[in-house]
């Protein structure tokens, strides 16, 4: 009896050791997403911006895709989908990892920290799309402030928020993500 709880044991631990890669994945847009990601256009500040955020689903999975026409008049040119963090990421996180996949247009990423308290603050990184589903990586440090206010670079343990961008000029926006996730260096 004895070595049947050290088996039984055993499968558990080994069961929850390798459910913790899976629950360390950030989002897979799997379960209920619309809860924890908002649309957000530059019409908030009087831009013209339209688009939306649907959660989609096709044979590879769950996805948000982010569509729409970025205007940059009115001093507009944004449309993005947002989630903010429920909890802090730790220190040795050193970037942001995606699998995306667009109209061959350039997006971005905003992060957002305790340190952005205006509305224009973020720090931002760009990333490229094709029509098929590609894995990007974007370290912290390739991050830059929207600003001369803040730190050059965000430490990971500051970010409160994370979105994904159609900016700065006149576009038809397509980019559809199907995770989102974060790394850290190897050991």
């Amino acid at each position: 009896m004895r070595m049947r709880e050290c088996f039984v044991a055993g499968l558990v631990a080994l069961s929850l050791s390798s459910n913790a890669g899976a629950e360390a994945m950030f989002e897979t847009f799997e379960s209920d997403p619309a809860s924890s990601w908002t649309y957000l256009a530059d019409t908030v500040m009087g831009g013209v911006s339209a688009g939306s955020a649907t959660f989609e689903r096709d044979a590879t999975g769950a996805f948000v895709r982010l569509a729409g026409q970025v205007s940059t008049d009115n001093n507009g040119g944004f449309i993005q989908v947002r989630r903010s963090l429920s909890k802090r990421l730790p220190s040795s996180t050193e970037g942001v990892r995606l699998k995306v996949r667009g109209n061959g247009d350039t997006y971005f990423v905003h992060l957002r920290t305790k340190g952005t308290r205006l509305p224009w603050q973020y720090y931002q990184a760009q990333f490229s799309t094709t029509s098929n589903w590609s894995d990007i990586q974007l370290p912290l440090d390739t991050f830059k402030p929207s600003g001369q206010f803040l730190r050059q670079t965000p430490r990971a343990e500051t970010i409160t928020s994370i979105g994904i961008v159609a900016f700065g000029r006149d576009h038809t926006a397509l980019v559809d993500v199907h995770e989102v996730d974060w790394y850290e260096a190897a050991r």
